[in-house]
Order: structure tokens, then sequence, then C-alpha cells
């Protein structure tokens, strides 16, 4: 939704919005009190709407006060203002969902585990707009630094999976199926389980720097999937029932993740994600990082959540390449295939309502291209 659009900023009552009372504000509470465990030297970025990050952090550090606990709704209600985000021309957002899946892994190679995960590589840099090399699309955040000090196009997926990268130590561990392992890239983030009963965490720690594509789309646009039926699992079943066509299809989204491990930690704990916080299963949401500011309250009003409306508070505490747009909204689900059955079939239009810090909101723009 970067596209020029312009969008209004729009000052709502909490009286009016439709399902706020009766939302489950103290979960909501429980979600943002996460952020005063942000490690120290970890800093958040200002989105283009303007929302502080240290404002929004104080507000964060005073959630778990027991006034605010006493009284969530209260708490909101007294310290933000609700703004609903319009686009000019009638268009509204969309809010999918994502999870952490869970599988079975091995810490060496051997039959049936022989699709790895990647750390991160060496001569893998961030850019920005002073260090891009000429050439390189803008939309590139990563690139690859060449012996000579020079930087290029990072290797894509096709070619780090032909072994453009092997040889180096970079493997974490092994996975049985390669399109476990192509949904964990997608999700970002997994928990492992190893055959001596330990476990572990993976999470994103960079990319390849490529765009991301959205198989679902290709396969909508070549007649292969129904745009009604699109989903995780109906992405999965095509992969499986076309073993000769997958590999080939899931090289098209030549972004490719790398990762790093983390502690297994309490299993009831979402992954701690970029945020640097654990989400919150039904509370996390992820959003654009461009546009919207880490620690940021957002009521998301979705038309369908697994046959049912969705009237929700949420924290924004997680992005995503996908996750373009003003009210574009990725909900987290939580841990393993069951939640990630429900996390795969979401995909409804939405309205996010804003909750801006009260002494912030009349310094926001009535309107904005983000």
């Amino acid at each position: 939704m970067r596209t020029g659009a312009v969008w209004h900023v729009r000052p709502v009552a909490f009286a009016d919005l439709d399902g706020w009372q009766a939302d489950d504000h103290g979960a909501a509470l429980s979600a943002l009190a996460r952020h005063r465990h942000k490690p120290a030297g970890h800093s958040y970025r200002k989105g283009s709407l303007g929302l502080d990050p240290d404002r929004l952090l104080d507000l964060a550090s005073r959630a778990d006060d027991a006034e605010a606990r006493h009284d969530p709704r209260a708490f909101f209600e007294s310290q933000y203002v609700p703004l609903r985000l319009a686009a000019a021309d009638g268009a509204r957002g969309r809010v999918t969902g994502f999870y952490e899946p869970e599988l079975a892994a091995s810490r060496r190679k051997h039959p049936p585990f022989e699709t790895p995960f990647l750390r991160r590589p060496a001569d893998l840099v961030a850019v920005d707009d002073t260090s891009r090399p000429a050439g390189l699309d803008p939309s590139y955040r990563f690139a690859r630094l060449r012996p000579d000090g020079t930087l290029c196009e990072y290797h894509d997926r096709a070619a780090i999976e032909a072994g453009a990268l092997d040889g180096q130590g970079l493997e974490i561990a092994w996975a049985a199926d390669p399109v476990d392992v192509f949904f964990v890239h997608v999700q970002g983030a997994a928990r492992l389980t190893f055959a001596d009963g330990t476990a572990m965490r993976i999470t994103y720690d960079g990319k390849s720097g490529h765009p991301f594509t959205a198989i679902g789309r290709l396969l909508v646009e070549r007649g292969e999937i129904d745009a009604q039926r699109v989903s995780m699992q109906t992405i999965r079943q095509w992969l499986a029932d076309h073993p000769d066509r997958a590999d080939a299809l899931m090289a098209e989204n030549r972004s490719y993740i790398f990762f790093r491990e983390m502690p297994a930690g309490d299993p009831e704990d979402g992954p701690v994600a970029a945020a640097k916080i654990p989400l919150t299963a039904g509370r996390s949401l992820a959003v654009d990082r461009l546009i919207h500011t880490f620690a940021t309250p957002v009521f998301v009003l979705a038309d369908t959540v697994n046959g049912n409306r969705f009237r929700r508070l949420m924290i924004a505490q997680e992005t995503g390449t996908a996750i373009v747009g003003p009210a574009r909204g990725d909900i987290f689900f939580g841990t393993g295939d069951a939640t990630g059955e429900l996390a795969g079939a979401v995909n409804s239009p939405c309205d996010f309502i804003v909750l801006a810090p009260r002494d912030m909101a009349d310094t926001l723009p009535a309107y904005w291209t983000p």
C-alpha cells in the first residue's frame, strides 16, 4: 500500500468503537507490559505516522502498575486517544495470521533430516540509502560484501539451496521436509525439538535482501488455486500434489531467511521477535515498521477471523516483509500445528484504530501519504 495513496487520521470515541467494551483489556495490558523487559541497548524506530517510541515505552512501563491491572480498560481510555486510519479512496486494510511452527529436527545431517536452517553468513551486511550500491534495488536492505570490499546483490534462494553457502558451517539444525523449512522462512521463527527431548528456538537474523514473493499469489494468478480458497493449507496441498513443480515454485520466492539460536524458554511464551520481547498469542500484531512504532496499541476490527467477527486490542510487536501499509496486520496465533491451522486460514478485510498517547495525538498529521 506504499503507492502514494492518501490516508486520513481521524479521532474517534472509545464509546463508538464496535466491540471495545466487550474486549479483554487485561490480556492486551499483559502483552503491553512485556515491553518493560526490552533489552536496554535496543531502540525502536519511529514510524512515519509519528508515534514516539520513548513515549510509548513510558506508557508500557506503567502497564504493570497495580492501578492499571485493577482496571485495564480505564488505563487505556485515560492514557490514549483512538485514531481511525482511513484511506481517502475508501480502500480497507487486511489482516492475516502467523504462528511459530514446531517441528522435529536433528543437530546433524542424516536421512531424512537433510534440509538445513542456516545462521547469518559473515558476508551478509545491512545497507541503507547511504551505502546501497548503484544498481541495487532501493528495497534491498541487505547485500553481499565481496572480498575486495565492494557490495553486490546477495545469493537468492535458488543459489543457496544449490550450495552457494556450503562448507561455511552455517547449519544450525536439519529438518526432514523442505516445505516445512520454506514455511518456517515465511513465519520467521520456529521451535525445534530433538530426538533426545531437548528443544531450541530459532528466530530471524537477516535475509538475502530480495523482495518477498507470495507463492500463493502466484498460484492464484496462474489459475492453480481459486482466489477465494487460497490459504497456507491450500498452498501446502498444492505443493504436496505437485512434487515435480514444488521446488521451482518455492524458488520463485527469492528471499532467503537466516536464523539465530534462542533458548527454548517457556513453551507458553511466543518467540522473541522484532520488538525483542516474547510474542503473546492472540494479542501480538505484526505491522509495517516503516509506518508504525512498536509498543503501539492497535484496535483491530476484522470482518471474519476463523468464522467470527474480530474486535480486539492488539500490540504492535512484530513486522514482516509482506506486511506493508497503514492498515495491514498479521495476528500471532501461538506455537504448533493447531495454531498454524488457525493462522493459515485468516485473510480478512479490516480497519485499524491506533491508540496514540494523549499528549501526542494533536501532533500527528490529519492526513499523510505513507
